[in-house]
């Protein structure tokens, strides 16, 4: 990879991330999400590991990986489309596999069809350890 290659792979993430930093409700940035890879049909994004994400029960809340799951395909659909554009959820379904009492997360949101108008997409949170611990499914609507 030339250094032209890999500035401009640079300037992608770093246009990514401040879109994610820029449009996302402020609490869903209190996650402290990284944009860790961007392209045509999928991004890939790390949640930093915070204890104040567990329940009573010891493990992340499903709350925390529903909203981590919904933004990592808001910038898989952005980056597909060349920057942020007006995108609206129509429906998000989650499977829980496993639960997560530490270390942070893998999030790989995929585009599996995009349409005119509908975007479906799927995205898998993995655990420290490699292990997939939530898969969803999703459907956008671009506005």
């Amino acid at each position: 990879m030339s250094a032209t290659d890999e500035q401009v792979e640079t300037m992608e993430l770093a246009a990514a991330q401040k879109m994610l930093d820029e449009m996302v409700a402020p609490w869903v940035r209190q996650l402290n999400l990284q944009v860790v890879n961007t392209g045509k049909t999928q991004s890939e994004m790390r949640l930093p590991f915070d204890a104040a994400l567990k329940h009573g029960g010891g493990v992340v809340c499903g709350q925390a990986f529903m909203a981590v799951a919904d933004t990592a395909m808001v910038v898989a659909v952005s980056a597909a489309l060349g920057g942020f554009a007006p995108m609206t959820t129509v429906s998000l379904t989650t499977q829980f596999m496993r639960p997560v009492r530490d270390g942070d997360i893998r999030v790989v949101a995929r585009i599996l069809r995009q349409g005119k108008n509908l975007v479906f997409g799927e995205i898998e949170l993995y655990d420290a350890g490699g292990t997939m611990a939530a898969h969803a499914t999703t459907t956008y609507a671009l506005l």
